[in-house]
């Protein structure tokens, strides 16, 4: 059935209820496009709201701007307090003999007959060494000892000429001048034996010297000569040996660390070559200074031992004594032209530099002995990339 307006209205208000209602009372269809409009404008009001909630949320979740202090580099510092240090000194050296013996040539020379030791070989003081040929010094010396009976004879007769001049005296035969020059004849007599004798002395002590003997016990070092080799008088190396075996090392010495050391000083050696340590202890300090080198030369005596040879090469740890300095690393001490410092940290954060006294090298650091207590906050490496005034973040060393 279809709706019929109530009796009375205008044609008018039947059309507009014809327009917003069909006939089973539904609505029209432009009420649906009015609705659908509303809810997307509501979906987007929210989708809105939504990604303003989300932009809030990570605005408040971002860090915060970084500060200077949060720029600044982390260094490294440590605060390394006094410590006692035993100090050594490292020096390198020759070895060598403590009392090299020349032993040489003191007769007139001659051809050598024999040689009785070889290089490396103990020898005691007073050993013959070498002998050189003395034929014709035997044969003077014979013919010496022969003068020395001639003059015997010529003293006997002469004291017997003496004794008869004496017994004829006395019964007037001889007068008393007879008699002086007849003693003077005795005494020149005698005289001309004591002058033989010395003469075959002499000889004697000159055909020993052919002999070359060792002036003292020790070791050969040197063998100069051989068997059939013609020496002449006053060959000064035939050989040389090492009084009592004794060895040393002759150590180059800083200038600056040679007023460390004195006599009795302990060191330990160690030869080129070998993994054997000797111990010994200085007993000299030369008292000159090389202009060149600026070096020193601490002689430490050595006992005999069959590594040690002379010539050879040799590093030496010198115990120095011991002090109260702080102890830094060798990463922390710098130096450039105006000398060694370090970057202290100050209380504001900021580096800052201070020159700096060096002592003693150890292996566990450097010892300072002038421009810190050890109390401050030193930069432990990365000092070379830093400036004066730079800002840092400050991070103590880890232990």
């Amino acid at each position: 059935m279809n709706y019929q307006p109530p009796v009375g209205q205008n044609d008018d208000e039947g059309h507009q209820m014809s327009q917003s209602y069909t006939a089973t009372g539904e609505k029209a269809p432009g009420d649906h496009r009015t609705r659908n409009i509303v809810i997307v404008v509501a979906i987007v009001l929210v989708a809105a709201l939504a990604i303003g909630w989300f932009a809030l949320r990570a605005t408040n979740d971002a860090p915060a701007a970084p500060t200077a202090a949060d720029q600044a580099p982390e260094i490294t510092f440590i605060q390394p307090g006094s410590a006692t240090i035993e100090g050594t000194i490292n020096a390198t050296g020759t070895i060598a003999a403590r009392r090299a013996l020349p032993v040489g040539v003191v007769g007139e020379g001659g051809r050598v007959v024999s040689v009785n030791v070889e290089q490396g070989q103990w020898v005691r003081a007073g050993q013959v060494l070498a002998s050189i040929d003395r034929s014709v010094q035997n044969q003077q010396a014979r013919a010496q000892a022969a003068q020395i009976e001639v003059a015997r004879a010529d003293a006997q007769l002469a004291q017997n000429n003496l004794d008869r001049a004496l017994q004829l005296v006395e019964r007037g035969f001889v007068s008393q001048a007879d008699v002086d020059r007849l003693t003077a004849t005795r005494d020149a007599a005698r005289a001309r034996v004591a002058v033989a004798q010395a003469q075959l002395g002499e000889l004697r002590e000159r055909n020993a010297r052919l002999n070359i003997v060792a002036p003292a016990s020790g070791l050969i070092l040197e063998r100069n000569i051989e068997p059939g080799q013609t020496v002449s008088a006053g060959l000064s190396s035939a050989f040389v040996i090492a009084q009592g075996g004794e060895m040393e090392l002759r150590a180059n010495v800083g200038e600056s660390e040679l007023q460390r050391l004195s006599v009795g000083v302990p060191a330990e050696i160690s030869p080129v070559g070998s993994s054997e340590t000797y111990n010994g202890q200085i007993w000299q300090i030369e008292p000159t200074v090389d202009a060149q080198s600026r070096q020193g030369v601490a002689r430490i005596a050595l006992s005999y031992a069959p590594g040690l040879r002379p010539g050879g090469f040799a590093t030496a740890t010198i115990r120095s004594g011991t002090s109260v300095a702080p102890l830094l690393p060798e990463s922390a001490v710098l130096a450039d032209n105006n000398g060694s410092y370090v970057y202290i940290i100050d209380d504001a954060n900021t580096v800052q530099r201070r020159p700096v006294e060096t002592g003693m090298v150890t292996s566990n650091g450097i010892a300072v002995t002038d421009g810190i207590s050890g109390n401050e906050r030193i930069v432990l490496r990365a000092g070379g990339f830093l400036n004066p005034g730079e800002r840092v973040n400050p991070v103590p060393q880890e232990k």
